[in-house]
């Protein structure tokens, strides 16, 4: 059995937390579990999770896990994501890394629904025209985005060749999330992953409705 401390915790414990406080007092705002993770080199987010809630259940810290970087500390005052560290975007939706899908979500409606936006992901400066999405698929994985991870989009209707976009294909009333090219009369969406085909169509049935500026990570 492993060594613990005066207060009964476990060494990667210890480990967690003095990791914790040391961020939240670097950044103004406490880490994601995948940052727990990769940096204290721990096998897998599940046994972050674990020990987090060890932690939670011997009052050293409480966590809200519906919320990504839902850590505070009892013993360093609440630690809450300052406006100097945040910005905030509005979460329209869902958009298929993948075939698109017909009848996708409406991007368009009054959702007043949001994503909070460390500053280490995008300074709240430069958030003017940004919106968020939440991806659904894996097509996009080799560019280092997975299902369920956020990605924030500029709002635009036009793109460069190999910028990746989100993309409306009208004859379909799909948009799907894919590496534009136009290639003469015709457009290409690349997909990320080599399992997967690019989809191709006319210039004419294809509205970007954004370009990817930044990706929120999923926690699990």
């Amino acid at each position: 059995m492993g060594m613990r401390s005066a207060n009964g915790l476990s060494q990667r414990q210890e480990h967690i937390l003095a990791y914790v406080e040391g961020y939240v007092r670097k950044n103004g705002y406490p880490p994601a579990i995948r940052d727990i993770q990769h940096d204290l080199k721990i096998s897998s987010t599940s046994v972050v999770a674990y020990n987090l809630k060890a932690l939670v259940d011997k009052g050293m810290l409480n966590r809200d896990e519906k919320v990504s970087r839902g850590i505070t500390l009892p013993n360093m005052g609440v630690a809450v994501l300052t406006e100097a560290a945040l910005g905030t975007v509005r979460l329209l939706g869902t958009i298929t890394a993948g075939s698109p899908l017909p009848n996708p979500e409406d991007t368009s409606n009054g959702n007043v629904e949001t994503v909070d936006v460390p500053a280490n992901v995008a300074a709240p400066d430069k958030l003017k025209d940004v919106y968020a999405l939440k991806v659904r698929g894996h097509s996009m994985i080799d560019a280092l985005i997975d299902d369920g991870d956020i990605v924030l989009l500029r709002f635009q209707e036009n793109a460069d060749n190999g910028q990746m976009v989100a993309a409306l294909l009208l004859e379909e009333n799909a948009v799907t999330l894919k590496k534009f090219y136009h290639e003469g009369n015709r457009v290409r969406l690349q997909p990320a992953n080599v399992t997967m085909d690019p989809i191709y169509s006319t210039p004419e049935n294809v509205r970007i409705q954004g370009r990817v500026v930044g990706v929120l990570r999923s926690m699990l």
